[in-house]
Formats: C-alpha cells, structure tokens, sequence
C-alpha cells in the first residue's frame, strides 16, 4: 500500500517492536505521520532492521525513519557488528591534546555513525549534541564535546561533515543550550535563569555558528523565565523571533520527547500529548515527537495525540505548512544506501574505522 505524500505530516512516532503490528500498519497510513523514531526494543539483527524499514518505506516512502545514536551511552544499536561509538566528551578531550587529530577523529565517527545506521535502512540521526559541558548537568554529562563553544562548533562541524559524507543529514541539540541546569528534562522541569545576553554569548554560539550548515534543530526542554515562560520548544519567541530569525536558521526544529515530563508541562499545567504537540506547532516548530507511547496501555495516548491534532486541523487551530513538509522532505537521503556487505568493502569506511579505533 501507498498513499500520497501530505501537505504537511508532523507527528514522529514510534513503533512496538521488531516487527510492524497491525496498530503499526495503521498509525504509519495516518496521512499526519511524518516520520518514525526506533529505539533498542526495535532492534534485533542487522537484517530484521533492515526489512522493518524496507516494509515501513513499501508503506509510506515519504516516511523519514529516524533513531537517537549519537555515540558513547546514547547509542541504540551495539551488537551485529555496530561499531561501538565514543561519547562525544572523548573527542573533546583528545582536542585539548592534539586538535588535528580530534578534528579527523570527529569526521571519522560522523562517517561510520551515519553509514552503518544508513546500511541498515535508516534515513536520520539525531546527532550531534551541541551543549557545553558545565560539569552539572547529569544528562548531558560527556555527551557534550567540551565547556568551550568554540571547541563544541568545531567538532560537531567535523562529524556533520562525516554524516554528510555517508548521506545523512544532522541534527544539532539542545537548542538554546541544556548544559547550564542540572535538572534531567526526562522527569524534571529544568530551569535557567541566566539572561538572552548571557545565552546567546555562550550556550547559543554553536547553533548561531553552525546555523547555516545544520539540518535540523531539536530545542531542549528547558525554561528560561528571563526570555520566555515556556519551554523552548513551544515559544515563537525561541523558535521564530531568536532561531531563524536573529541566527537565520532555516532547516527542519523537531521537538523533544513530548513523553518527558517537561515536555508538556506549560503554562502552569500538564498537557495530553496532543495539546504540547499543537502547542509546539503553533510556535512553530515542524516536527513534534512522541516516544515509548506504541506498547500496551500507553497506545492510548499515542492515538489520542494522532485524533486531537487532526482535530486541531480540521477546526484552524492548527494549518499545515508547505514549508514544513519541505524541511522534512530535505532530510530524507538521496537515494539507497550501499547494503552491509557492500560497506563492509568500501575503503573509504574502513580507513574511517581505522582513524577513530586508533585515535579514540
């Protein structure tokens, strides 16, 4: 079955397991469905992720399958022969020894990154992060290049580069800058009290340096009173007025995990799923994403979320976008990806994984 590509879909989901379900098949026909997110539940072996997606694309080809690996502990897939990525934090301390090597180091991990999810049938990454490391935040921790936004723009150019090379597009996080507050955004409501000044002169750097070569933004669920009373990721102020138009970024702004208890904690009250996802669209994000919502009684919200934002649509709450859907059509790759095998033999992936196994 295929169905015509959309004005706009918006909604990234995800699926139950290792094989597409029945609930699956009808959620990904849902003409509001832009993409999906996999996580470890999906993954077996490297030939049952890539015949999931080849069935989810015999679908919806438009679907952009995506899936969070960056590297060190935020990586989904480490067994079947995936290359066991560094964190981040690595390269940046391999920086402070020896900047060439860190700069070839940070191609070659975006390189293999980004080839060895594409053999497998995936289109995206959410990659790379972009916060500094304060030292406080425990989520960001060594996911973070390094303190210095100079450092953090000029590694993560390096592995943008490297995915780049593989096909793949990229996503810079957490924008403006989640490393500051202490608080986990995944069950807490994270606050920084710093003012815009402040921000922009030192979180912000590497998303206003990297505007014009990033793919795509995910904003952090964060709150920062002194600009905006609500998270980032569902303030036009943040969204519109500070990010495409003060920095003139112009790709694609997902959400975070709209499941994360500050994901949909706003204006004084939690929010259904399908209240924090118009509330990121009227902001003016493109991409709302809801995770870990497919299995078992949670369902229920997921498909709760899918018939309040049609409904959003069909009052005018909410109008889909052209240049929504462009941004998200961008992402897709150009063309197939060369299969495992075919990888396996390339050189150019080879001499990949031999400059970051020698140099991390």
């Amino acid at each position: 079955m295929t169905t015509q590509n959309p004005v706009h879909a918006p909604l990234i989901i995800d699926i139950t397991g290792t094989e597409l379900t029945p609930d699956d098949r009808r959620r990904l026909a849902d003409p509001l469905v832009g993409g999906i997110i996999h996580f470890t539940r999906n993954w077996h072996s490297r030939v049952q992720m890539r015949e999931l997606n080849r069935e989810i694309k015999s679908l919806r080809p438009d679907l952009l399958i995506c899936v969070d690996h960056e590297g060190g502990r935020v990586q989904r897939f480490r067994t079947d022969g995936f290359t066991r990525l560094p964190a981040m934090g690595r390269l940046g301390e391999l920086w402070m020894r020896d900047a060439m090597q860190a700069t070839e180091a940070a191609s070659s991990a975006g390189y293999v990154l980004a080839s060895e999810l594409r053999a497998c049938g995936i289109d995206f990454s959410f990659a790379p992060v972009l916060d500094l490391d304060w030292g406080e935040s425990g989520v960001i921790g060594d996911r973070s290049f390094h303190r210095d936004p100079r450092v953090v723009a000029m590694l993560a150019r390096c592995v943008m580069h490297g995915m780049l090379q593989a096909g793949m597009a990229n996503c810079g996080k957490h924008f403006p800058g989640h490393g500051y507050v202490k608080a986990d955004s995944h069950v807490a409501i994270p606050v920084d009290r710093r003012g815009l000044r402040a921000i922009l002169a030192d979180d912000g750097r590497p998303f206003e340096w990297l505007a014009g070569s990033l793919s795509a933004v995910m904003p952090a669920h964060v709150i920062y009173p002194k600009v905006d009373a609500r998270p980032a990721g569902f303030s036009a102020r943040w969204l519109q007025e500070i990010l495409r138009g003060r920095l003139g970024f112009a790709g694609a702004v997902f959400t975070d995990d709209l499941s994360m208890e500050a994901g949909r904690y706003i204006d004084g009250r939690l929010l259904s799923f399908g209240e924090a996802a118009i509330a990121a669209l009227q902001a003016g994000c493109d991409l709302p994403m809801l995770c870990n919502q497919s299995v078992g009684e949670k369902a229920a919200g997921l498909d709760g979320m899918l018939d309040e934002v049609a409904e959003a649509q069909a009052s005018g709450a909410w109008t889909p976008d052209s240049r929504s859907h462009a941004r998200r059509m961008a992402l897709l790759p150009p063309g197939d990806a060369p299969g495992w095998d075919a990888l396996g033999a390339s050189p150019r992936y080879q001499d990949a994984l031999r400059r970051l196994r020698s140099q991390v």
